[in-house]
């Protein structure tokens, strides 16, 4: 029975898996880890003045061809805090009974989430580029993701046969749960209407950076940051059960 457990686990880990990392063809032309690094902490900047929030939380892009948004007020205005480690997180709104998460919760989260590489154009700016859907609920399902693995990933998993030689950094995005520890769950139900809690901005040096991960889709995430757009509905301490 703990087998069929163990299965039904990884399996839910590769659902959104086509094919291995390095069978994805998407290309960006490599820079020094130090560049690599000082573009990330540029296109954060950028993409700081570049977008706003909608009523509920969503990203959105300032337009060059409307004037309906010109009245919006950048993200860059909403007082964003850069940590040590170059995640920047910006909170708008702290909910009046939410709890603390830890750091081995078990997370329901609403999210629209993209992944980005930095790169420098042509004409010498430094910005996200390639854009790329990590996780959307809002549009997919509707319904808050349950206990992801690139937050904390389960004990059962890493001591399976298949990733007993892989650490948690395989799994999870240390800037994401570095980012989340400066929010409180909203503590609603899954069926209730989102209103995202705010943005949390991983360099990529704080995700994956250049190091072998876990397939979460069929790009790699080489270089990438990733832009959380998000909702934490509830949590729940994990039972030795659930690990």
């Amino acid at each position: 029975m703990k087998k069929i457990f163990l299965f039904l686990a990884i399996a839910s880990l590769a659902v959104t898996s086509c094919r291995k990392d390095d069978d994805n063809t998407n290309t960006t032309e490599t820079v020094s880890i130090e560049t690599q690094n000082s573009y990330d902490d540029a296109a954060i900047t950028q993409f700081l003045k570049d977008n706003y929030f909608d009523a509920r939380g969503n990203i959105v892009a300032f337009s060059s061809t409307i004037t309906t948004d010109d009245n919006e007020k950048p993200l860059a205005d909403y007082s964003p805090i850069k940590l040590s480690s170059g995640v920047v997180y910006i909170s708008r709104y702290v909910p009046a009974n939410g709890k603390t998460i830890a750091s081995n919760d078990v997370l329901r989260i609403m999210q629209k989430s993209n992944t980005y590489v930095a790169v420098k154009a042509t004409d010498g700016t430094i910005k996200f580029d390639s854009q790329y859907s990590f996780r959307n609920t809002i549009d997919a399902s509707g319904s808050p993701e349950v206990d992801p693995a690139y937050f904390y990933v389960k004990n059962s998993i890493l001591t399976s046969d298949t990733y007993k030689d892989k650490t948690r950094s395989y799994f999870e995005i240390e800037g994401l749960q570095e980012g989340l520890k400066y929010f409180k769950s909203t503590e609603v139900s899954d069926d209730a209407n989102y209103n995202m809690q705010g943005v949390i901005i991983v360099p990529s040096r704080a995700a994956f950076a250049r190091d072998s991960h876990f397939a979460y889709s069929s790009y790699t995430f080489k270089d990438r940051s990733f832009v959380f757009s998000f909702q934490i509905y509830k949590t729940s301490t994990r039972t030795a059960a659930q690990d």
